[in-house]
């Protein structure tokens, strides 16, 4: 991306008693990203967002949002940003268009129009005149993005934004926050914090990876994961056998990722020996072929596990 830099935090730290649960965080994200900032839960995620958006204070360092400092310039900091953290908080025996209206009133004001847009922008435009306590977490979470959207921000700041969705939901939040992204006229950039690998691999331009407190890596998606495939994936009976022969044959030590499937490091390799060696064994190969890496296997091999991200 060549676009100016949005929000760039400085040695970020956080420290409670003798827990550090955030170290050292730099990130620089310019107009336009959509942003995934992944680790599993407990990672330091949410603490890093409450103390990007003012909402905590920090052990150490500084972060700029818009050329802004966000603790000597807050007004003009939050002014374009709009944020969901920690899972959204409304009035639950108002409507979900009474606690926009509400949000709406603390940000300046917004027209009864732009309420009705981003309850449909989120799949509840039929449950704006519905009370709040009959909703689903699911609905809870699809009117705090709504909430986070109505001033049209131009730095968009979203916690697990599809924690409580169902897979369906899911895939209706990533068109949203890939319509969003694409609104070039408005510059909107997205910053999204998950533990949800396989769905930020779908959406994000740009990653960074938090584990314990400290930001591993961050870069482009592509360039992290590889533009060429570097595993290879078979599909075959008696997978027993097949691990068998390929570690007689070929020094190969696949591993069985769900029944009748199994994986190994292309390193190059050319795949027909492999096919033909496997069909002459009098095996039965339904498809043999190479597949790049996805970013949970990138997680695991940075950091050597795999709990709680999925």
């Amino acid at each position: 991306m060549t676009g100016e830099v949005v929000l760039e935090t400085q040695g970020l730290a956080k420290r409670f008693g003798d827990l550090q649960a955030v170290q050292d965080l730099n990130l620089q994200i310019r107009q336009g990203d959509v942003y995934g900032f992944l680790g599993p839960n407990g990672a330091g995620k949410t603490t890093s967002i409450r103390m990007i958006l003012g909402l905590i204070s920090p052990s150490a360092g500084a972060t700029r949002i818009f050329g802004h400092d966000i603790r000597r310039q807050f007004r003009q900091a939050i002014r374009q940003v709009g944020a969901m953290v920690e899972g959204p908080a409304f009035y639950p025996y108002l409507t979900g268009r009474q606690n926009l209206k509400i949000y709406g009133r603390l940000s300046g004001g917004v027209s009864d129009f732009r309420i009705q847009e981003v309850l449909e922008m989120v799949g509840l435009g039929h449950w704006g005149e519905a009370k709040v306590k009959g909703y689903s977490q699911g609905m809870r979470q699809r009117l705090g993005i709504a909430q986070a959207l109505l001033h049209r921000p131009k730095l968009l700041i979203l916690d697990e934004p599809t924690n409580g969705l169902d897979p369906q939901g899911m895939r209706e939040i990533r068109g949203l926050i890939r319509r969003v992204s694409q609104q070039q006229q408005e510059g909107t950039t997205i910053f999204l914090s998950s533990h949800l690998l396989g769905e930020m691999e779908m959406v994000c331009n740009r990653i960074g990876v938090m584990h314990q407190g400290v930001t591993l890596v961050q870069g482009k998606v592509d360039e992290l994961l590889g533009h060429a495939a570097d595993m290879a994936s078979i599909h075959v009976d008696q997978t027993d056998r097949a691990k068998t022969l390929l570690k007689e044959k070929f020094g190969i030590e696949p591993q069985l990722i769900k029944p009748g499937w199994l994986e190994f490091p292309l390193q190059d390799r050319d795949l027909f020996p492999v096919n033909r060696e496997l069909v002459a064994a009098g095996l039965s190969v339904h498809s043999i072929a190479p597949r790049r890496r996805t970013l949970e296997e990138y997680f695991v091999n940075l950091t050597g596990e795999s709990k709680d991200v999925r």
